[in-house]
């Protein structure tokens, strides 16, 4: 029996459907070894005049809910518009049954926000990347069990 033929491919060489395999086989694994999973996709998008201004999405799983991105356009921040973006989000998560909310930012200011919002930062990691601090903060709305 012949050895398989290898091929190594880097970078812009890797297919987005390879990348696309990997992430999925990364995430299927976890899911196994922590049974019981009950991931969700959650989102929320906000539009103006037809015209998309702000939007989070993540996931549910486990009892939390975990904010992967939130966005809010140029000339609609300093308004309000991520905080309620949050709030929406968080409603949802309390409908699934959620007890708790991680997040994560690279952004001083952004975490400032969050704690303002009624997040806790729980670890930091300074120069995560070279000059920012990456800040892990999760709001709580009732005990775990």
């Amino acid at each position: 029996m012949s050895a398989p033929l290898r091929e190594w491919r880097r970078d812009g060489a890797v297919a987005p459907a390879d990348l696309d395999a990997i992430r999925e086989g990364v995430i299927r694994f976890g899911r196994q070894q922590a049974q019981g999973s009950d991931a969700q996709d959650i989102a929320i998008a906000l539009h103006e005049d037809g015209r998309l201004v702000a939007g989070a999405f993540g996931r549910t799983e486990f009892q939390r809910l975990y904010v992967n991105y939130l966005w809010v356009d140029a000339d609609r921040r300093g308004q309000g518009v991520g905080g309620d973006c949050l709030r929406h989000l968080e409603a949802m998560a309390l409908k699934r049954g959620c007890v708790d909310a991680l997040i994560e930012t690279l952004s001083d200011e952004t975490a400032e926000l969050y704690e303002h919002l009624g997040y806790a930062c729980i670890s930091h990691v300074h120069d995560y990347v070279p000059g920012f601090t990456r800040h892990t903060l999760l709001k709580v709305w009732q005990p775990r069990d």
